[in-house]
């Protein structure tokens, strides 16, 4: 007629987990039934995440000598839970281990009288079974340790057994006369304890100088003593006579469940026979309760939970604050009104806490103390990158990847774009540079074409310099592709552009090279070289050159072009807008074909460097290399090393200073003679150097 007890474990777990108790000690009695509960309570606590901070059989203390000596006797063995950080203890027991709780309890508070400096130690909250009958008093009467039970356990909670108020019951309990039925011992002996009393009996002397009238109401004494409301335990058995009731009248053939007996009918029948009726049995008692068993034979009900307020006049209420019930349609329910408890007024923080340490606050996790039980760790900060925004966390997770995590690492915050603009001082330096030395460029080849016709703008193929300088030109240009927030035709265009016209830049300086050097070997007579001496010659360099660096690009945007990318990596607190150049290799492979014709050019130079003065073009051409190649030899390992906006200004200065390095080295030298000294731009004048 009680609810399964497996059913209380599993509330009891979810009482601490409601509460955020990880820390629980837990009190038995030292019988075997208080080792089944502790063996079935801790595994469950532990699966749940809830650690015993310790595990206390109820043992008594063994009174020695004087008081002094018991006293000390006590203090050398106060019980471990009150010594421990766990502020919530479950306690399961009977009504002998609870007096021997309360008595050891009040012993120790008195303990300051006798030796000074001791401190009690703190309460404890406490969290009973259903097992401990709280209104069996007569123990606290006998010993006189009300009071102290009352101050120790007040705030407490408890699973009790369901209770309601049958209809009546109150006018029973107030029309009960125990002079009524003489054979009823049991209640004259309640009636005098409760009332301090005693009734008259012959040759018996009186236990107490007042007599009892048998008209005493019960209802005067305080609930300690006796509760007017019915208790769980008697609401069982309550319910056990209308159970059995109701399963006789559901037996069939009536006559032969009677036999004759003397002057009356007595009932005849074996116990199993109940056992169909009470599997299908189902009604409702007189306060409303559905009354019904499961497939086990068990009660199809729950649990109560109650909160113990205790007064200073030695009376207390149980005031129900939740309740715990099976289900058959939803399952186990749990239920309770944090707000209707009153808790134990040591308590500063409601609810308490009960912990092995404090809670890990958020931007930190917990890191496990080698040696103890998990439920005791220390805090840890989050690493670099991660955060943690609860208490108690197990371990830090990053962010995701458009957010970086705030300073205190307890949130995160949302990355901002960013890319390499014309607003900010790099870029606008960037594309101040790009336009100055394009205007220079245009500058030059407005000079070459203006002197188009002197010696020294005709003297290695014209129409080759104009090729070199629009291109420098537009090398100058294309660097503003890489300025921006990345787009679809931007990333498409950028690299290919730069690739195209810087191949078309070094083919023409390959080709002015090599029209060098053939010059000067069909100056010599009968040479082979003379039927290469041409125009031709140098228009073939630059169109197959440049021809196969189209076919290399087209290549690459047929099998994997750039795209538009977001960058989420490279940058804490940014998210960078870049391109994406589909294919690594192919991109290498771009500017290794470049650096191959700027190697080959070098080369030629070089070896052509000591040719006569009238040809010295060959000496500007070979240091110019000298810079282009040093300027991309130093790109490439920068530009892996780099991330973000750093890596788009990276490519646009090694751009920028090898167009610079080409532009210098190769026309500066002619522009000096052509504007600061035009006497030296004439053909006498080249013709008397040669000799």
């Amino acid at each position: 007629m009680v609810p399964n007890e497996a059913l209380q474990y599993w509330g009891i777990v979810q009482l601490c987990l409601h509460f955020g108790w990880k820390w629980v000690g837990l009190l038995a009695m030292d019988n075997e039934a208080g080792e089944h509960f502790l063996q079935i309570l801790e595994p469950m606590l532990s699966q749940n995440g809830i650690c015993s901070a310790f595990t206390e059989r109820g043992k008594e203390i063994i009174h020695a000598g004087t008081i002094t000596e018991y006293l000390k006797e006590v203090v050398n063995n106060i019980p471990v839970f009150l010594e421990s950080k766990a502020n919530a203890i479950v306690f399961y027991g009977d009504i002998p281990n609870i007096v021997l709780l309360t008595t050891n309890m009040c012993v120790i508070n008195m303990i300051p009288l006798v030796i000074p400096g001791f401190k009690p130690p703190e309460g404890k909250l406490w969290n009973m079974t259903a097992q401990i009958d709280f209104t069996s008093n007569i123990y606290y009467k006998i010993f006189n340790i009300q009071p102290f039970r009352d101050a120790l356990f007040h705030g407490a909670l408890s699973f009790s057994i369901h209770s309601n108020q049958p209809p009546g019951f109150t006018d029973f309990l107030q029309n009960i006369d125990p002079l009524e039925d003489k054979n009823n011992g049991f209640m004259e002996m309640f009636w005098e304890h409760a009332f301090g009393c005693s009734f008259p009996k012959l040759g018996v002397p009186p236990r107490s100088r007042r007599q009892c009238t048998g008209e005493e109401e019960l209802e005067s004494l305080p609930a300690p003593v006796f509760e007017m409301s019915m208790t769980g335990h008697s609401y069982s058995i309550y319910n056990a006579v209308y159970t059995v009731a109701h399963a006789l009248h559901l037996l069939p053939s009536p006559r032969a469940r009677y036999e004759e007996r003397g002057n009356g009918k007595r009932l005849h029948m074996e116990p199993w026979q109940l056992h169909s009726p009470l599997l299908r049995l189902s009604f409702n008692n007189s306060c409303g309760d559905e009354i019904k068993f499961n497939e086990h034979g068990e009660l199809a009900a729950g649990f109560d939970i109650t909160n113990l307020i205790t007064f200073r006049n030695d009376s207390y209420v149980r005031v129900k604050v939740g309740s715990l019930n099976l289900q058959a349609d939803s399952g186990i329910t749990f239920a309770i009104d944090v707000d209707g408890i009153e808790w134990p007024d040591h308590f500063i923080q409601v609810p308490p806490l009960s912990l092995c340490n404090d809670n890990c606050p958020p931007g930190s996790s917990r890191k496990r103390k080698e040696g103890e039980k998990f439920c005791c760790y220390d805090c840890a900060p989050c690493p670099e990158g991660k955060i943690s925004d609860q208490i108690d966390m197990d371990y830090c997770i990053p962010c995701m990847e458009d957010h970086y995590p705030n300073k205190h690492q307890d949130g995160c915050i949302p990355k901002t774009p960013t890319f390499l603009s014309y607003a900010e001082p790099l870029g606008m330096t960037l594309a101040a540079l790009a336009l100055f030395f394009a205007v220079i460029t245009a500058v030059v080849l407005g000079i070459f074409i203006q002197q188009r016709d002197t010696p020294i703008v005709k003297a290695n193929n014209r129409i080759l310099t104009y090729v070199l300088l629009i291109s420098l030109l537009l090398c100058f240009l294309c660097s503003l592709l890489f300025i921006g927030k990345s787009t679809n035709t931007t990333c498409l265009v950028r690299q290919t552009a730069f690739g195209l016209i810087f191949s078309v830049a070094v083919s023409s300086i390959l080709a002015k090279t090599i029209t060098v050097v053939v010059a000067f070997m069909a100056s010599k007579p009968g040479n082979i070289f003379r039927k290469w001496v041409g125009k031709r010659l140098a228009h073939f360099i630059v169109l197959s050159c440049t021809l196969f660096q189209v076919g290399i690009c087209a290549a690459w945007l047929g099998v994997s072009p750039p795209f538009p990318e977001l960058d989420m990596h490279s940058q804490i607190r940014e998210v960078v807008v870049e391109c994406n150049e589909g294919s690594a290799t192919m991109f290498y492979f771009v500017l290794g074909y470049m650096g191959f014709l700027a190697s080959v050019s070098f080369s030629v130079a070089f070896l052509a460097r000591k040719l006569p003065d009238s040809f010295n073009e060959a000496k500007f051409i070979t240091f110019s290399m000298l810079v282009f190649c040093s300027v991309w030899v130093s790109f490439v390992p920068t530009y892996l090393s780099t991330r973000g906006k750093a890596m788009v200004a990276v490519e646009i200065f090694s751009i920028l200073a090898s167009s610079a390095g080409l532009l210098g080295c190769i026309f500066s030298p002619k522009c000096y003679i052509i504007i600061l000294r035009p006497d030296l731009n004439k053909r006498e004048q080249l013709i008397r150097r040669q000799q």
